[in-house]
């Protein structure tokens, strides 16, 4: 086909043929970045978020990784053309986009985009023609920061690393080597980081080679209708979807535990009316002197992960299928961070998820599950290499249990739905990227909301220091539980028990100490940072999903099967489920029968 086709020739085969050939594009992008990227958090958990558009910067494609870059990449590459202009584009440029109000995101979430035209640098801008854009977005290890690995306690954006408002890394093709010395001097990991960037300008020429291959193949008149043919399909089922769902307002708060002794208001209100879906974060706090402030990117992409998972989940994502979506934050609002309000530890960003699935859950409970565990509970290590004696930062973000359902238990352990692709790191390679040694890891029994239905799971990772090492954890789901339905219980909060030698409180800044929730020996707390010595045990424990409907009708071979499992304990079959089990673990039915009728 050649750009004279008009748009009534062109069939619904071509089409699809086009739509696929964009997801197919998006996905050998990110393969690309995770062949070459240098990090373990980008190329094994998969901490990334990649991204297609067309001329007009709407979303054509996109393939993740990590569920909050997607849509904080639609914010940041808006902000990309209104700071450096369009008509400053040119072929063969690639930028970078740091500034947390604009990309969304914190400073070491490093967005590299570039415009796409239909020809390559050698062809001036003048005589070319601008066809679309591509986005990656990856974590950095290391751009300036004040503390390594990760900022728990910032007060002021400049203390979370250097900062690209929009900055070209290449001009028409050609690096730009004062901004990567910039970089490289600026960096704890020059190396790596340099590396990454490289592994995220592949994955953007890759995607841009793909478009314009798409454009020379069909012509650029019927990839355009192809693709308004696919937004507009996106748009309409989209409100299709949400004129199913009941009319009404509902709204949900819960805590975020904060840094500084003070639990963080989240308040969501949601608005379903006809085909209209809003979504209403007015009620939460103010922004708060701590790392924990949302960007409105970022606030934006929590709602689209939500609206999606409950209108146009099996289909492949495009900018259509938001367009029934409206989300208010006032500035100054925890969820629109105004300069220079830190936002480095947007953990608030995770926990609200599930707090806008728990106003949904007051319209429809037949649609959404109860709470996750709620958290990413990400320890992270950094240090000196005590074999090569090279800086290193490792990172790991564990699985949580998920809320059950009306129809079946929640799963265990897996990862919350903000992390969609993502994976946490082998063993095996863990614990050679980093001087420790895994005690256990297990299914962390009882911890799974009791209910009719079960919630899943959460884990336990027990971390053993084998040579001295920074550790700290990313965590805010810690001090509240997260919610059953129609019954159910919550699950198990998260948490991390630390196993110290007597003199740790010199070397161990504790945020958020849980010691006092606990009725036991323990050291339980949320965020930490400090240096852990040989023998020390830093062991992970993450939250279960909530229970659905009341835990006496669960059937009572579930219970048993759960016990022999090791998924629930014999005291919590009879604390919580009313089931009795004897010693040799068969059901005593006689003393269920009692158990139940009190």
């Amino acid at each position: 086909m050649s750009d004279a086709t008009t748009a009534d020739e062109i069939d619904a085969a071509t089409v699809e043929v086009v739509r696929n050939y964009l997801t197919s594009a998006a996905t050998e992008m990110q393969r690309t970045l995770i062949r070459t990227a240098y990090n373990t958090i980008i190329y094994e958990i998969l901490d990334f978020g990649i991204s297609l558009y067309d001329r007009d910067r709407n979303l054509i494609a996109d393939s993740p990784g990590l569920a909050l870059f997607l849509g904080a990449n639609d914010y940041a590459l808006e902000k990309v053309v209104e700071h450096v202009g369009e008509e400053n584009m040119n072929p063969g440029d690639v930028l970078l986009m740091n500034y947390p109000y604009w990309s969304s995101t914190h400073t070491l979430d490093v967005g590299v985009f570039a415009p796409i035209f239909r020809e390559g640098p050698e062809v001036p801008r003048e005589e070319n023609e601008l066809i679309g854009y591509a986005a990656t977005r990856a974590h950095w290890l290391d751009l300036g920061a004040k503390d390594e690995g990760y900022v728990l306690d910032s007060t002021d954006v400049h203390q979370e690393g250097m900062i690209f408002p929009g900055t070209k890394v290449y001009k028409r093709g050609n690096p730009d080597e004062e901004i990567l010395d910039l970089i490289r001097f600026n960096s704890r990991l020059p190396d790596k980081v340099l590396g990454d960037l490289n592994a995220q300008i592949a994955a953007i020429r890759t995607g841009k080679q793909r478009l314009q291959e798409l454009h020379g193949k069909y012509g650029g008149e019927t990839v355009d209708t192809c693709i308004e043919r696919i937004q507009s399909h996106g748009e309409r089922t989209a409100r299709d979807a949400v004129r199913e769902l009941p009319d009404g307002t509902w709204s949900a708060v819960d805590y975020a535990d904060g840094t500084t002794g003070d639990l963080i208001r989240i308040e969501v209100e949601v608005t379903i009316d006809g085909e209209e879906f809003h979504v209403d974060f007015s009620g939460s706090s103010d922004q708060v002197d701590e790392p924990l402030n949302i960007p409105r990117g970022m606030t934006e992409t929590v709602c689209k992960l939500c609206f999606k998972s409950i209108t146009t989940p099996e289909e492949t994502s495009n900018a259509g299928q938001y367009a029934p979506l409206s989300v208010h934050a006032p500035e100054g609002n925890l969820f629109n961070a105004s300069y220079p309000a830190p936002t480095f530890t947007i953990w608030t960003g995770i926990v609200s998820v599930d707090v806008v699935f728990k106003a949904l859950a007051k319209a429809m409970p037949d649609r959404i599950p109860a709470s996750s565990g709620g958290d990413l509970n990400d320890v992270m290590l950094f240090g000196e290499d005590p074999e090569t004696g090279r800086q290193f930062v490792e990172a790991n973000n564990d699985a949580v249990g998920w809320g059950a359902t009306d129809e079946h238990d929640g799963a265990n352990s897996v990862m919350h739905i903000t992390e969609t692709m993502v994976q946490n790191i082998p063993v095996e390679v863990f614990e050679n990227k980093a001087p420790i040694s895994f005690d256990e890891l297990s299914l962390r029994q009882d911890s799974g909301g009791a209910g009719e239905q079960r919630g899943g799971l959460g884990l336990r990772r027990d971390y053993h220091v084998e040579h001295p090492v920074g550790a700290l954890s990313i965590i805010q789901k810690t001090r509240k539980p997260g919610w059953g339905i129609d019954g159910g219980e919550s699950g198990a909060k998260n948490g991390i028990v630390l196993d110290l030698d007597d003199d740790a409180d010199d070397r161990i800044q504790v945020l958020v100490d849980n010691t006092d929730i606990y009725d036991d020996d323990e050291l339980w707390v949320g965020m930490f940072r400090g240096t852990f010595h040989e023998g020390e045990v830093i062991s992970n424990r993450t939250g279960g999903g909530g229970g659905y409907g009341d835990p006496h009708d669960r059937n009572l071979e579930a219970v048993l099967e759960d016990v022999i499992d090791g998924y629930v304990s014999r005291e919590s079959a009879r604390e919580d489920y009313g089931v009795a089990i004897t010693d040799d673990g068969e059901l005593d039915r006689e003393e269920t029968e009692r158990l139940r009728s009190e």
